[in-house]
């Protein structure tokens, strides 16, 4: 296999100058130096083989004959000649010499890292901005460069990654001027952020840019229309789907893993089913199997290979076609055929060209994760997909007849083995990077991944059916979404088990690399591949039983039931606080109090309440003007539309007010401006009452029969007097401390005042202000006390006589 042991001799030329202190320029001089010196050899070696005429040869010394055998010896066992590998080896480290930065070029962004000065700089960005919690991260290729004190432009060359205030109309292709102070990226404890973004070419961080439109449309006509395209199919998910199952799908169809809430994403890790939802050759190669077993049912062998390829091609253009996915595609195609094939020197010889052509245009890439379980996941594919299917079919071949074994095999190989197969060669690298081995990751995903190819087929068809219309678009969606569910709530269920992962800490790469040499030692003696894969007739029937089932409970479940439910929603992000309360009324009517600080949390907590077939808000109540109240609202707004705004806070000032304002406006949302007494009737008897006003909000009642909760979301110094002279609050069944339990809103004489039967406080896990305060909880001690930090979601629910509670975490 030649091709094989020369891209294995480029990889690990790159690898060499990695570990080689050696200056910019020696590797090219060495593969300068080499080229004559083997061809000199080679002129020696041509010219002595010719015969010579009349010449004695004298015998060679015994010590000059042993070191010829031996060098015979050697060179018998190479697999291609000395000096083919040494070329080789020496070409790719100069590969890597060249792409390494010039850190002392004033022209490079980087020269200008960590200086006390900010500096203003024009560029393009080069890739669709990620919208954030916080902040809006965009990636700027740099042009020109000059001090902010006044200095002239200067010509300058290089990535920057800009953090731009959130909420901002960043696209692909805008030209900007940003100003800011440049950085190092942070390098940590555990994780270098350094040389992460450094294997894309990123050397430069800017921490708190502010920047201005200069022109828009200056990338690439055909990036822009693919990621126009990405980014309006984002915004049709978002209304098709509920949270969280648009976040995920926005993961596997688009890319777009900025929504999915961190609970749910540490669900996919702790089960070893991430590769779902990050766009690696481990996710490409595995469906590309699956899809290969489903195509194969319906028509011949090559077809379906065929199929399943232009699958994948139209997988990675609707993903955006970057980078990272391009990449996966081609390993997960490459994966495809060598099993197609079924000869392992064919894919063994792919899989190596391809790596050292990858490597050849950005040399980095052997130290990205991505890449690393790419290669791994399709290597595993390579090596043991169809010799473990064998092995079932011969297993099973010993209790059933021929037909049946191959079906079982084919069945098994699509849904259990090509995963064992992915997990067998990247279990190393899982571990040594991520520092943790799901055990349950054995059992989860033989269960989870027969479900993806309709998820991401039914969800791919449903984002293109809402293109053409989106009614078609709806339907399908509505039969995507068992599926998608049953992905979320099975990894949550796996999740749950104790002891599913095991938190490991460092792992030596020795470990590692004897892992995989004592793996392939193995492999050696494992007897060839042969035979095909067979299909397995589907359960159509009962597929279609579970999609109706699962379809009709959720309908149930979210039903009205004669009761008033009070959620207090988990919505803080980042040691931010803020509060958001969703009440659903006794005839199914719902409310939103507040909005917190993360739109993703609050997608996320409504998507799995609200009902799948009526995903919006009878009233959107805006109770106070905070910053931490307001922030997730405008995105909130696109997924979920509100029928009416009822506005306490009138005075919404600031970057988060105006934003919210703009949203009101394009969606055209009725609002009316609360005063103080008024109260929104919420049939059967149930209000909410605006009980106090002022400048920073209001403070509400929400009553239906002996139930009576008080929640004071924009409670400020003058609203907190009125309501302590307020002697008609009488008792009450639960209170909403205001502020986080921020301990001038909370004083002991309110609290001892009020003596509810459920205190609640919502409030992010770290909160940045140190919230609750000490001498609320001292107040509080003995008291029935439920924290959003402490238990996550809190759910009251009453018929108006009685009160359930229940949270999440007890």
């Amino acid at each position: 296999m030649p091709l094989f042991w020369l891209s294995l001799a480029f990889l690990s030329g790159i690898l060499l100058a990695a570990s080689l202190p050696l200056a910019k320029g020696d590797w090219l001089i060495a593969l300068g130096a080499a080229l004559p010196g083997l061809l000199l050899v080679w002129w020696l070696r041509r010219k002595r083989s010719r015969p010579l005429h009349e010449t004695t040869v004298e015998p060679s010394p015994q010590g000059a004959n042993r070191l010829r055998q031996w060098y015979r010896s050697l060179r018998s066992r190479l697999p291609l000649p000395w000096w083919a590998l040494l070329l080789a080896l020496l070409a790719g480290a100069a590969r890597f010499s060249l792409a390494l930065p010039d850190w002392d070029d004033p022209r490079f962004i980087a020269y200008y890292n960590d200086r006390p000065q900010a500096y203003l700089l024009e560029g393009v960005i080069v890739q669709p901005p990620e919208e954030r919690d916080l902040y809006t991260q965009a990636r700027i290729a740099v042009e020109r460069i000059a001090d902010v004190e006044g200095g002239a432009f200067q010509p300058a060359e290089g990535l920057v990654l800009a953090r731009l205030p959130p909420g901002g109309d960043w696209r692909y292709g805008d030209r900007l001027q940003v100003e800011g102070r440049l950085q190092t990226p942070p390098e940590f404890e555990d994780f270098s952020y350094r040389d992460y973004l450094a294997r894309s070419g990123v050397h430069t961080l800017m921490p708190q840019a502010e920047a201005r439109l200069l022109r828009r449309g200056q990338g690439n006509p055909l990036k822009a229309a693919i990621f126009a395209f990405k980014d309006r199919s984002l915004r049709l998910l978002h209304r098709l789907f509920p949270d969280p199952e648009a976040a995920l799908l926005a993961g596997i169809l688009l890319g777009v893993e900025s929504g999915i809430p961190q609970p749910v994403r540490q669900a996919f890790n702790d089960t070893g089913t991430a590769h779902i939802i990050a766009i690696s050759g481990f996710n490409i190669a595995v469906l590309a199997g699956l899809f290969s077993w489903l195509f194969t049912r319906l028509f011949d062998r090559w077809r379906g290979a065929a199929l399943s390829l232009l699958a994948i091609a139209i997988y990675t253009l609707l993903v955006g076609a970057d980078a990272a996915v391009v990449r996966a595609a081609i390993m997960g195609g490459l994966a495809l055929i060598a099993v197609q094939v079924g000869r392992r020197q064919n894919g063994l010889n792919s899989l190596a060209f391809v790596g050292a052509v990858m490597a050849f245009f950005n040399p980095h890439l052997l130290w990205d994760v991505g890449f690393q379980l790419s290669f791994a996941a399709t290597l595993g594919l390579v090596l043991y997909a169809q010799p473990f299917t064998d092995f079932v079919v011969g297993i099973a071949g010993r209790f059933l007849p021929g037909e049946r074994a191959q079906r079982l095999g084919g069945w098994v190989g699509a849904y259990f083995l090509f995963t064992v197969a992915a997990q067998l060669t990247t279990l190393p690298v899982i571990v040594y990077h991520f520092k943790r081995l799901s055990i349950v990751s054995l059992v989860a995903n033989p269960v989870i991944l027969p479900a993806q190819p309709a998820v991401m087929v039914m969800g791919g068809l449903a984002v293109l059916g809402g293109w053409v219309a989106f009614p078609i678009g709806q339907v399908i969606a509505y039969l995507a979404w068992p599926f998608v569910d049953f992905t979320i709530r099975g990894v949550e269920w796996f999740a749950a088990w104790p002891g599913g992962a095991m938190q490991l800490g460092s792992v030596s790469l020795v470990v590692v690399v004897l892992f995989y040499l004592v793996l392939f030692l193995l492999t050696l003696g494992w007897p060839r591949a042969s035979g095909r894969l067979a299909a397995l007739r589907p359960g159509v029937a009962l597929t279609a039983l579970g999609v109706c089932t699962l379809l009709v409970w959720r309908a149930v479940l979210t039903a009205p039931d004669g009761r008033l439910h009070l959620y207090l929603l988990e919505v803080s992000a980042s040691g931010r606080s803020g509060e958001a309360v969703l009440v659903q009324t006794p005839s199914g009517r719902y409310l939103l109090l507040g909005g917190g600080p993360s739109a993703n949390a609050l997608s996320d907590a409504l998507g799995r309440r609200l009902p799948l077939f009526q995903r919006r808000l009878d009233w959107l109540v805006i109770a106070s003007n905070q910053d931490d109240q307001l922030t997730a609202l405008p995105r909130m707004l696109e997924r979920y539309p509100a029928q009416n705004a009822w506005l306490a806070a009138t005075e919404l000032e600031g970057y988060n007010g105006r934003l919210v304002r703009e949203a009101l406006a394009e969606v055209r949302l009725p609002q009316v401006v609360a005063q103080a007494g008024q109260a929104l009737d919420l049939g059967d008897g149930a209000a909410l009452r605006l009980i106090a006003a002022g400048e920073s909000g209001g403070a509400f009642l929400l009553e239906w029969k002996d139930f009576r909760v008080l929640l004071p979301l924009g409670l400020d110094a003058g609203l907190l007097e009125q309501l302590q002279a307020d002697a008609s609050l009488g008792p009450l069944t639960a209170v909403l401390l205001a502020g986080g339990g921020d301990g001038l809103l909370n004083p002991p004489s309110w609290i001892e005042k009020l003596r509810p039967q459920v205190i609640l406080i919502s409030v992010a896990a770290g909160d940045r202000n140190g919230r609750p305060s000490p001498e609320t909880l001292q107040a509080l001690r003995g008291l029935p006390l439920l924290r959003t930090d402490l238990h996550g979601w809190i759910h009251l629910s009453t018929n108006g006589e009685q009160m359930w509670v229940e949270v999440e975490r007890k």
